[in-house]
C-alpha cells in the first residue's frame, strides 16, 4: 500500500511539472503576453460587436473575420503569428489562465467605465474616507 502511494505521488509530481512546459514549440517572433492580453481584450471586443449587430442591415456584408481582421491590423501582426503565438500560450495552461484572467479583469473595468458604475463606486469611496 505504501509503495501504491509513493508510485501515484510521484506520477502526480511529473503531471504538475508537466503542465508548466510548453507541448508546442516557441514561436520565434512570440507576441509579448502584454501585447497577447490587450489583442485578445480586443477579439473579446470583436467578437461583442459583431454578435450585436450582426443582424443589422449595415452588417449584412461583413462577417466575423472582418473584425478579427481589423484586431491584426491595429496590433500590426500577421494571422499565422496570432495563432501560433495563442497556441503557445493555451498549451501551458497556469500561465493562459493567468492572461485570460487579466483579460476578463480588462473586460470588466471597461465594462464599469461605460455603465457609469466606477465613477459610482469612485464616490462611495471618497464618502466613506471622508466620514473617516
Amino acid at each position: 500500500m505504501k509503495k501504491q502511494l509513493q508510485i501515484l505521488l510521484i506520477a502526480l509530481a511529473i503531471m504538475l511539472v508537466a503542465c508548466d512546459k510548453p507541448i508546442v514549440p516557441k514561436p520565434k517572433d512570440l507576441i509579448k503576453e502584454k501585447e497577447m492580453v490587450n489583442m485578445l481584450v480586443d477579439v473579446h471586443l470583436a467578437e461583442a460587436t459583431f454578435n450585436k449587430f450582426r443582424y443589422d442591415s449595415i452588417m449584412r456584408d461583413n462577417s466575423a473575420a472582418n473584425f478579427y481582421a481589423s484586431v491584426l491590423e491595429k496590433y500590426e501582426v500577421p494571422d499565422t503569428l496570432f495563432e501560433q503565438s495563442y497556441v503557445y500560450y493555451a498549451s501551458m495552461p497556469k500561465k493562459f489562465e493567468k492572461m485570460y484572467r487579466e483579460v476578463m479583469n480588462k473586460l470588466s473595468e471597461m465594462e464599469q467605465e461605460f455603465s457609469g458604475r466606477k465613477e459610482q463606486l469612485e464616490f462611495d469611496d471618497e464618502a466613506i474616507q471622508n466620514k473617516r
